[in-house]
């Protein structure tokens, strides 16, 4: 079960579950505190939030299972930091690579008698969410990872529908690699201009805009390339000794700045999946992938700040995915 399924339960029930969420016995999710802390100072409820650091840029969301933290970034800085609380034994937040969905400033719950579920990201269709919620210092959700009330507000606004959220039991501070592409090694140079060409002028989707992802598995030596959940093309990937694993990685597109040449990607390794502890670094990891003609003119197309990329280990088999989700599940709930 999770926190948003549709589910008709009995009042006494109800009643024991908004307990639960902590909307109940006097607690109201608003018990939150911003301080001037590191990450691993934080105690339950508190965040720190700093958004003058990055002013502009495309935004990314890191959740450690094993801290309950939340780290936002945006243009590969981070911006903030939050405690939190994610699914307990028997309902666990799954792992993985999520975009946002849907956004619910105003949602309730139509499981536990319309609790309310303050600045809702959806990440899944099945039901796993960021919102507002309890925050006893230790996973106690249904699934859903639980922020303190006025963080959630915060995020609320500087989050769109396609930004990336990676649930993991680790992470890695986002760098830049500067690239000419998505490694399309094969390409001329002119094209590698013609490519960051098409970025000026576009800027970072918002809620009505158009969210772009790109996916490549070393497993099938695939490329899809997804907007807005629809697989709009898929190619062949060509992956430079693919006997040697990828690790898990997510890039996300940002414009060309500096004066340098190539596009800029911000790179975020996640732990959990690392092959037998192996990890390379990503500016090397990027360079091992071509992809065909026709997926490369796909992409071009659809640059756009804020694009992401994913690398994955696993094989792109649909059951990762629920409906037009975009997610790549390295671990289930349970």
């Amino acid at each position: 079960m999770s926190e948003m399924k549709t589910n008709r339960l009995s009042r006494r029930t109800a009643v024991a579950a908004m307990a639960a969420f902590g909307f109940a016995a006097g607690f109201a999710p608003g018990i939150a505190k911003q301080v001037y802390k590191e990450a691993h100072e934080l105690k339950p409820g508190e965040f720190s939030w700093h958004p003058e650091r990055a002013k502009s840029g495309p935004v990314s969301i890191i959740v450690s299972l094993p801290d309950q933290l939340v780290h936002v970034y945006r243009n590969g800085i981070r911006i903030a930091v939050s405690t939190c609380s994610t699914g307990k034994k028997g309902h666990r937040t799954p792992t993985g690579v999520f975009t946002i969905l849907q956004k619910d400033k105003h949602h309730h719950s139509s499981t536990y008698n319309n609790a309310s579920m303050p600045n809702m990201n959806r990440l899944t269709w099945s039901g796993i969410a960021l919102h507002a919620g309890r925050l006893p210092g230790y996973p106690a959700s249904h699934g859903c990872i639980r922020l303190p009330l006025k963080f959630s507000a915060l995020l609320f606004t500087v989050t769109h529908l396609g930004t990336p959220v990676i649930i993991a039991s680790g992470h890695t501070q986002p760098r830049e690699v500067v690239h000419p592409g998505m490694v399309l090694a094969q390409y001329a140079e002119s094209e590698f201009e013609a490519a960051v060409a098409k970025l000026k002028g576009k800027h970072i989707p918002k809620n009505t805009g158009t969210s772009t992802s790109v996916i490549v598995s070393r497993a099938d030596q695939q490329i899809l390339i997804m907007e807005n959940g629809e697989i709009v093309a898929e190619g062949k990937a060509s992956i430079r000794n693919p006997q040697t694993p990828l690790g898990e990685h997510v890039f996300v597109l940002n414009r060309p700045h500096d004066g340098r040449r190539g596009l800029a990607w911000h790179a975020v390794g996640h732990h959990h999946s690392l092959s037998n502890g192996f990890h390379e670094p990503e500016e090397q990891v990027i360079k091992r992938i071509n992809a065909d003609r026709a997926s490369i003119a796909a992409l071009q197309q659809r640059m756009h700040p804020g694009m992401m990329l994913v690398m994955t280990d696993l094989p792109l088999d649909p059951s990762r995915r629920s409906g037009k989700d975009f997610v790549i599940v390295t671990q289930a709930e349970g």
